[in-house]
């Protein structure tokens, strides 16, 4: 039997653009971290910890009952903040690094539970990000090696500076969406049903 692929889910940013949270955008009968959340779950990903801020904690453990919520401290200094905070509960949770994990930030919903699937399937031998029509996006798995160099790089510091990636080739027309601002909103709610479709 395959264990499960623990994931995580960035959701703190602080949505200036926008100008309300990513995470609890509406897209149908849920939100954008609830969509995140129970598509990983489907995928078969074990456990599912969700790094946001403070103040929407609240608000997305109940979006996503059955999830770890944490509260990044220093969310302002950037993502790869963030994902520490999630290695670490992870490691700690399991006394060791984990050989993989799925890392899906909130803002890029355009992905499906197959694509998480094929990331799952594929060897956990380097860092895979998914690539669509000449398009790199989320979700991505970082092997061991990542891991470990994510969790000694600055928090500041993009983790594409950090992390090598192959590319994992999927069918993914929406792989480039990406939600920053009001008029990202429209292009969410055309494309929702196809969002929601295996949900």
């Amino acid at each position: 039997m395959v264990r499960p692929c623990p994931a995580i889910i960035l959701a703190a940013g602080a949505s200036q653009r926008l100008g309300q949270p990513k995470s609890m955008v509406r897209i149908g009968d849920t939100t954008l971290v609830g969509m995140a959340y129970q598509k990983l779950a489907k995928a078969g990903c074990s456990p599912i910890v969700i790094v946001t801020r403070s103040e929407l904690a609240f608000d997305i453990m109940q979006e996503t009952v059955g999830s770890n919520v944490l509260s990044n401290p220093s969310p302002e200094k950037g993502r790869t903040g963030s994902l520490q905070c999630g290695l670490l509960s992870l490691a700690g949770d399991k006394g060791r690094i984990p050989r993989g994990v799925i890392v899906a930030p909130v803002d890029r919903p355009g992905w499906d539970i197959s694509h998480v699937k094929s990331l799952l399937e594929s060897s956990v031998s380097s860092s895979l990000t998914l690539a669509s029509h000449g398009r790199k996006g989320h979700p991505i798995l970082l092997d061991t090696a990542a891991i470990e160099s994510a969790l000694t790089a600055k928090a500041d510091v993009p983790l594409r500076d950090i992390v090598k990636f192959s590319e994992h080739l999927v069918e993914a027309p929406l792989l480039g969406l990406n939600i920053d601002t009001p008029e990202d909103l429209e292009a969410l709610s055309i494309h929702a049903q196809e969002l929601l479709k295996d949900m």
